[in-house]
C-alpha cells in the first residue's frame, strides 16, 4: 500500500492540535469563532492515525452557536495499525453449465409390416357328383341279320359321341364280323376307337371270358357305367343269356349269345339301362340290375 508523505513537514499530531486550537474554546473559556466549511468531517485520515468527529463542525457567525464540546474531538494518540483490508471475496465460480442433455435418440424406424403371404391358391372346384339317373340320347337301330348284333350295337354306341355313323354293314366288315358273329369284344372296341379317331374318345376292352365273376368286377362295371354315361359314352356289352337267366323278352328256351348297348344307370336302385338290336318281342330298351347285367357279362366281357 502506497503511503502519503507529508506535505509541509507537519506531523498528525500538529494537524490535530491545530484543529483543536482554531475550533476549541480558548483558554479563558470563551468560544473561538472561526469559519469553516458547513460539510461533516466524519474521519480523518492522516499519516496512518485516525482522527473522529462525533458532530459536524459549524462556523457560528454569533455567540449563539453552541461551541462543539471537547469531548467531540478525539485524537488517536497511538497509532494503531489499519486493520488489513478484507480480502475481496473471491467471485463466486459460475455454476458450470449443466451438459446439454444429448438429444434424444432417433425413434428407431417402425418395422415394416411383414408382406402379407400370398393368399392360397383356391382349391380346384370338387367335381360336380353324378346325377342319380341318366340316360343318353342315342340313335336306335335293329340289327338287320341275325349276326350283326355286334356291329349295330357299336353304332347305337358310336351315336352318342358322334353324327357320323357308317351302316351296318359297313361297320360289320370294320369289326371282322362273319356270319357266326363277332368273336370278342376286342374286335368291337378296335372298330370303335377307329370310328372315334381325333375325337379324344377311347375305348378299352374289359375281357371276363377267363375270369369268375368277383364283388370288385361287379363294382368295375357300375363304376364304368356311371362314369362313361355321365361323360356322354355309350357301351357296348357282350352277354350269353341262358334261359333262366334273360333279359325281358328273350326266348325263354334258348341260350342267346348277343351284343347290347348301355346307355344308361339309376343309381337309387342300382340299376342299367339296355338298349337291345335284337328287339326280342318287340322291346328295344330295358332295366337290368347290375348283379343280372354282371352275370350276363361274365362269361365274356365289355367296351367300357
Amino acid at each position: 500500500m502506497h503511503k502519503h508523505g507529508n506535505a509541509g513537514g507537519r506531523t498528525p499530531k500538529a494537524a490535530v492540535r491545530a484543529l483543536v486550537d482554531k475550533f476549541g474554546p480558548k483558554a479563558d473559556g470563551a468560544a473561538r469563532i472561526g469559519k469553516v466549511s458547513g460539510k461533516v468531517l466524519p474521519v480523518v485520515v492522516a499519516g496512518g492515525a485516525l482522527v473522529m468527529v462525533g458532530q459536524p463542525l459549524l462556523a457560528g457567525a454569533g455567540p449563539e452557536q453552541a461551541a462543539p464540546h471537547p469531548a467531540q474531538i478525539r485524537t488517536v494518540d497511538n497509532e494503531a495499525p489499519l486493520a488489513p483490508a478484507a480480502a475481496p471475496a473471491p467471485e463466486a465460480q459460475a455454476a458450470p453449465e449443466a451438459p446439454a442433455a444429448p438429444p434424444a435418440p432417433a425413434a428407431p424406424p417402425a418395422p415394416e409390416a411383414p408382406a402379407a403371404p400370398p393368399a392360397p391358391a383356391a382349391p380346384a372346384p370338387a367335381a360336380a357328383p353324378p346325377p342319380v339317373t341318366k340316360s343318353l340320347d342315342v340313335d336306335y337301330q335293329a340289327q338287320k341279320t341275325s349276326y350283326w348284333c355286334g356291329p349295330t350295337a357299336a353304332r347305337i354306341a358310336l351315336s352318342s359321341k358322334t353324327d357320323a355313323l357308317p351302316d351296318q354293314g359297313a361297320l360289320a366288315a370294320e369289326l371282322g364280323t362273319t356270319e357266326n358273329g363277332t368273336d370278342t369284344i376286342g374286335q368291337v372296341v378296335d372298330g370303335l376307337n377307329k370310328q372315334l379317331a381325333g375325337t379324344g374318345t377311347q375305348y378299352v376292352a374289359r375281357d371276363w371270358s377267363d375270369r369268375a365273376l368277383t364283388p370288385e368286377m361287379t363294382e368295375q362295371l357300375w363304376s364304368d357305367t356311371v362314369r362313361n354315361v355321365t361323360d356322354g359314352k355309350a357301351m357296348v356289352a357282350n352277354i350269353v343269356a341262358a334261359p333262366g337267366n334273360q333279359p325281358p323278352g328273350y326266348p325263354s328256351s334258348q341260350t342267346i349269345y348277343h351284343y347290347v348297348a348301355i346307355v344308361g344307370y339309376n343309381a337309387a336302385d342300382k340299376t342299367v339301362h339296355i338298349s337291345d338290336p335284337a328287339r326280342f318281342s318287340g322291346i328295344e330298351d330295358y332295366w337290368l340290375s347290375l348283379d343280372q347285367l354282371a352275370s350276363l357279362i361274365e362269361p365274356k366281357g365289355y367296351a367300357a
